[in-house]
């Protein structure tokens, strides 16, 4: 099965892009309308529209390979196990950015990737509002709608746009305050965005010099980091004992020394 992939990988990269667009029908019908919470916390809000458009994904992937393993932010035991045997697992991040969506800030997207042995070799991200569609397969390159596209070739930090993300425990905001006050110092523009997805698509395609962020679920960067390897970036990542990934992805030229 897990060569399968290399052959089949049109098909899986057709699949990935209707499955987004599946979503988008469902986020776009809600953009305007009356919230529906599910649950509320600090940080984070979940709505009945991530379960319904995670629902348009998985029945779009199943269509297409019955019996396929979904795993997403949205699953019924949804960590992202190590390579089981069961070749292809597809991660899915049905709505990347609520918090935005919830405050009609229209910066948010659909995630979904292809992985074999925890290796992504497709990943598609959506971006509903702007009509962009970044893909990537492996060993394929990286595209935004058709097009080619390649990370930043800033090389001096004074001239780097750079986001970083904040995540939800007292200890990592601590931990990015910190970061903020370090590259605040040294770079032209910081920003936190709010959408880890578009933030690595914003880094394939030479819009962010870099991203990174403490905390995130693998659902959240799977497509991303895709796409920054195929535009010719770099990405680092480490899994914490809790299960969420710590990521730096950037162009490549750029000298990173804290984190």
């Amino acid at each position: 099965m897990g060569e399968q992939i290399f052959m089949a990988d049109e098909e899986v990269l057709d699949c990935a892009i209707e499955a987004v667009k599946a979503a988008s029908v469902v986020i776009r019908r809600d953009f305007r309308l009356p919230l529906r919470v599910r649950a509320e916390s600090a940080h984070d809000i979940k709505l009945e529209t991530d379960v319904e458009a995670q629902a348009a994904i998985e029945k779009v992937i199943l269509d297409y390979f019955p019996g396929a393993q979904i795993v997403g932010e949205e699953s019924e035991g949804n960590r992202v196990k190590d390579d089981d045997g069961v070749g292809v697992k597809w991660i899915v991040d049905p709505l990347d950015g609520t918090v935005n969506f919830s405050y009609r800030i229209p910066h948010f997207c659909v995630s979904v990737a292809a992985q074999v042995s925890r290796r992504v070799v497709c990943g598609v991200i959506y971006d509903p509002i702007r009509d962009e569609l970044f893909t990537a397969r492996l060993g394929k390159g990286a595209y935004l709608n058709g097009e080619r596209i390649r990370v930043s070739e800033r090389g001096d930090l004074s001239e780097a746009a750079i986001s970083i993300g904040f995540a939800r425990r007292v200890e990592t905001i601590s931990h990015t305050l910190k970061l903020y006050e370090y590259y605040g110092l040294r770079v032209k523009k910081l920003r936190a965005m709010g959408a880890a997805a578009l933030d690595l698509a914003y880094v394939a395609a030479g819009r962010l010099d870099a991203y990174m962020e403490q905390e995130v679920s693998w659902w959240d960067v799977a497509a991303g980091i895709l796409l920054v390897q195929e535009a010719g970036g770099r990405v680092e990542w480490i899994e914490r004992a809790n299960g969420k990934i710590q990521i730096l992805a950037d162009s490549g030229h750029l000298d990173f020394r804290y984190r």
